[in-house]
């Protein structure tokens, strides 16, 4: 298969998030490079971090949308936590010996992919907002401190 590339129009413009998605894109670049090998503990160790990174990535996201007040953070939600499942039932059918390698790595870039273009794209505006007023309020308050520091 061929390896993800990273392309401008999968940045969101939130740049921790575009950095967690590439992180995300390397493991499952790492996990495709190994797949014709069928190291099973290599594709075990990859698939675990891959698992855990993804876990906070979805975590960190959320915290960002709940604080920027979006309002279809329960539907973000519930696809992540479809998502979560679904790679729980690899993990499952991999413990059980089954070869799943070649299905996952196509079910993980089609879902990231499609994920970041439609899902992702539809917070980027008032998460951007928001991270933007608070860094705003952040500059004032630290010049509104050093005028009064130096002026009174």
């Amino acid at each position: 298969m061929a390896h993800i590339k990273w392309t401008d129009e999968l940045n969101t413009g939130i740049q921790v998030i575009d950095s967690q998605h590439q992180r995300i894109v390397d493991y499952i670049n790492s996990l495709d490079d190994i797949s014709d090998s069928h190291d099973r503990e290599e594709v075990e160790r990859i698939l675990g971090q891959l698992v855990d990174y993804t876990l906070s990535h979805f975590a960190f996201e959320e915290s960002l949308m709940e604080d920027a007040g979006y309002s279809f953070i329960n539907g973000h939600k519930k696809v992540h936590e479809l998502f979560v499942k679904r790679v729980g039932d690899f993990q499952q059918r991999f413990k059980m010996g089954e070869d799943i390698t070649d299905e996952l790595l196509r079910v993980l870039k089609s879902w990231l992919l499609n994920h970041i273009r439609s899902d992702d794209n539809d917070y980027v505006e008032i998460v951007s907002s928001r991270m933007n007023n608070i860094n705003a309020t952040k500059e004032k308050g630290w010049l509104s401190r050093s005028v009064k520091k130096f002026f009174g």
